[in-house]
């Protein structure tokens, strides 16, 4: 007998226009101690499928039809009592938001020990025991401090470790891992997988594993579910699916992978899915060519980072000595070339994002300078910043959440354009944003719609086109893919590479993703515990690592091992895919 036994789902959104179906006639199966992979574009229906089987669909969502069944027992239609017990004892969930699943007015302590009294019995004095070796098994340093800390006081990639170690700490019998390891760094990515590989193991443990990292989904599953459009479309052992996919769509996904043993000029770009049609500009007689330059370039480098420091308290008290800090970034110094894609990798926590910050003025550094364009910007004043401002802008990691909802996407992408007073009048406020939604390839008319009715993608096009409304010389992309499916990722990165070229941008590429890394940029600089480590040319970094820690995250970094590369060009060859 199967752990978890899915028949037949139909899981429908009801409308006054309709029902929207968004799963059809779904079956599967996991054995106990079985890892299973679900993979798909975003809007497939993975996470749907996962959060009705715990029953926790977003209203006026309701399964149709179908039948769920845990170690034989009926558990769709259970009542809100019944269904409770279940969750986190029997069943443990990986949300994909660490953000929107961390309660932001309870310490961590609050939550994983009210998670542990409730479903083990333990007394607090237990709990708290149990809860510091939960986050330490989960890669936190000094768990005893940092659980007495807000989810706001954690990096992104810390939030996720603290979900999962949640979701671990009612011991259950079956895990649904949304995305789990969406926002960290291969070798925390390493780690969890490991842990969620060896709980599978050990103590049997069924896991429905939401991702759409297909090097993941290689290494640590048993079989793997494709799904698309609502419908299971292909399944089977995870060698076979990898080696002889059948279906079209998979043979797509598994195109659309970076490569990590030679570098593209492009991503293969899915025409399976969905073919998005970008609007070439003639950038020299158009507003976005018409870019102000502040200064003059220096041995061709237009940012500087020299000796940069930054702390961040993290115990206050009355007297200076019994202060306790944690050092963000710890002399960092690097230089970045006009027109180049410079990258920055390391684990979460190492000090990637804080570095972006400080170069766009979100943070003063305690000590250090930035000089762009031979302008020392480090500690000016607002008045004095605002027209570099419009030189630096970045591209924030959630599109769900750097996106005003209120707003509509016209108002969205004209914000900074009158902010700085860059057009003389609303009509040609009206024909940039018009021009810049054609130019990243949503066309004009989403402008009048709001953030919330598009998908991720296509969130992270308004993004870009929102950035790109100064004419910025210089732009920071801060895991701008993390939240994306392979395909979508495949079109994002394009885009920029396009941008790139038409806009002569230089570009500073934060990601957890090395493969990403190594098709997008030119030089890298690797990060650890806020120390710059490492800095080189892509290749030579990739293929002839200096550093330890360098070569720990290469050797790392998961890999589509079950594919030789003359198999992964065959299935190239094969799928719907467009790479010029």
């Amino acid at each position: 007998m199967s752990l978890l036994e899915v028949n037949d789902l139909r899981i429908e959104f009801p409308s006054r226009h309709g029902s929207a179906v968004a799963v059809k006639g779904v079956s599967f199966t996991v054995a106990k101690g079985e890892i299973l992979g679900l993979v798909g574009e975003s809007g497939a229906g993975k996470s749907t499928v996962g959060n009705a089987i715990i029953d926790l669909l977003s209203a006026p969502g309701r399964v149709a039809g179908g039948q769920i069944s845990l170690n034989g027992e009926t558990i769709s239609g259970l009542s809100g009592e019944a269904i409770r017990k279940i969750r986190g004892r029997r069943v443990g969930f990986i949300f994909q938001d660490p953000m929107t699943s961390l309660n932001p007015l309870l310490t961590i302590e609050t939550q994983l020990v009210e998670t542990m009294t409730e479903n083990l019995g333990l007394n607090p004095s237990e709990a708290f025991s149990k809860a510091i070796e939960m986050l330490a098994a989960v890669g936190i340093p000094e768990p005893e401090i940092r659980i007495k800390q807000y989810p706001h006081q954690f990096s992104g990639g810390m939030r996720q470790r603290v979900v999962i170690a949640i979701a671990l700490a009612g011991d259950p019998e079956l895990i649904i891992a949304d995305e789990p390891t969406t926002a960290l760094d291969v070798s925390i990515q390493n780690q969890i997988l490991d842990l969620i590989r060896e709980l599978c193991k050990e103590r049997k443990v069924g896991c429905v594993f939401v991702t759409h990292d297909m090097g993941v989904i290689a290494n640590v599953t048993d079989r793997v579910a494709v799904m698309y459009m609502g419908e299971l479309v292909e399944i089977g052992k995870t060698r076979q699916i990898l080696e002889s996919p059948e279906h079209p769509y998979t043979q797509s996904l598994i195109s659309a992978v970076p490569r990590t043993d030679v570098k593209l000029h492009r991503f293969p770009r899915v025409e399976y899915i969905e073919k998005v049609e970008t609007r070439s500009i003639d950038v020299k007689n158009h507003w976005l060519g018409q870019r102000e330059s502040f200064g003059a370039i220096e041995d061709e480098n237009l940012l500087s980072v020299e000796d940069v420091v930054l702390k961040f308290e993290t115990q206050s008290a009355f007297l200076k000595k019994n202060r306790r800090y944690v050092t963000a970034s710890n002399n960092v110094s690097f230089k970045v070339r006009d027109g180049e894609t410079f990258g920055l990798v390391g684990e979460s926590g190492s000090g990637k994002s804080t570095i972006a910050r400080v170069i766009a003025g979100l943070y003063q550094p305690d000590s250090g300078q930035i000089f762009f364009a031979g302008n020392d910007i480090t500690r000016m004043d607002e008045k004095a910043r605002k027209p570099f401002r419009r030189q630096i802008q970045m591209v924030f990691q959630n599109p769900y959440s750097s996106l005003n909802a209120r707003m509509t996407v016209n108002d969205i992408i004209a914000e900074p354009i009158r902010f700085h007073g860059l057009a003389e009048s609303e009509q040609k406020i009206r024909q940039i944003t018009k021009d810049l939604l054609d130019h990243v390839g949503l066309g004009s008319k989403a402008g009048i719609k709001f953030p919330h009715e598009f998908s991720g993608g296509q969130r992270q096009r308004i993004s870009i086109a929102r950035a790109l409304a100064t004419r910025p010389r210089f732009l920071i992309c801060d895991e701008p893919t993390s939240a994306l499916d392979v395909s979508v990722q495949a079109q994002i990165l394009n885009l920029l590479k396009d941008l790139q070229e038409e806009l002569g941008l230089t570009m500073l590429f934060i990601s957890h993703d090395l493969p990403v890394i190594r098709q997008m940029c030119d030089r890298v600089g690797v990060m650890k515990h806020g120390i710059l480590v490492e800095v080189g040319e892509t290749e030579k970094l990739f293929t002839a690592p200096e550093h330890e820690y360098t070569q720990n995250l290469i050797e790392l970094m998961p890999k589509m091992d079950h594919l030789s590369r003359q198999g992964l060009e065959n299935i190239q060859q094969q799928a719907p895919v467009e790479t010029v």
